[in-house]
């Protein structure tokens, strides 16, 4: 499972100009599952993310987490996460789960962003989204659990 970490301090994702998903100050994750990944990957990313200290502190350090900070996450499913660039000229896609293996995972990951505690807005699986945000910082990370484990 990877992901793209954004902090923000607020963000959106629209459906056919219907706003399905918002946050104010907190993570979008962009979520690519891949066709190998397991519940225990998603339990992994859900952890990390909720205690990535990666918002500020009284003294502006990266010292607190999504949960400290009282920030949310907007989650939005992101097969091109594992788009493979490496030969030709178009993205390659054969290392990412199909829509019904892919689906159950990100539902199961959302659901244990949301135990830990973390307030989640989700995109819409497999619709053509627009996602508007504001990076704050800018922060980005990336997180891939194939190499976590």
């Amino acid at each position: 499972m990877r992901a793209v970490i954004q902090r923000v301090t607020h963000a959106e994702v629209r459906v056919q100009g219907r706003t399905v998903g918002r946050i104010g100050p907190g993570l979008v994750v962009l979520v690519g599952i891949g066709r190998e990944d397991t519940p225990e990957a998603g339990e992994w990313l859900a952890e990390k993310i909720a205690n990535l200290r990666i918002f500020d502190d009284a003294e502006g350090r990266m010292n607190r987490s999504v949960l400290e900070a009282g920030g949310a996450a907007l989650c939005v499913s992101q097969f091109t996460l594992y788009g493979d660039c490496r030969k030709g000229r178009r993205p390659s896609y054969d290392r990412a789960a199909s829509p019904e293996a892919a689906l159950p995972l990100y539902e199961s990951f959302v659901a244990s962003l949301r135990a830990r505690g973390v307030t989640v807005e989700s995109g819409e699986f497999r619709a053509m989204m627009e996602v508007e945000l504001v990076n704050d910082g800018p922060v980005t990370l990336l997180l891939d659990s194939e190499k976590a484990f």
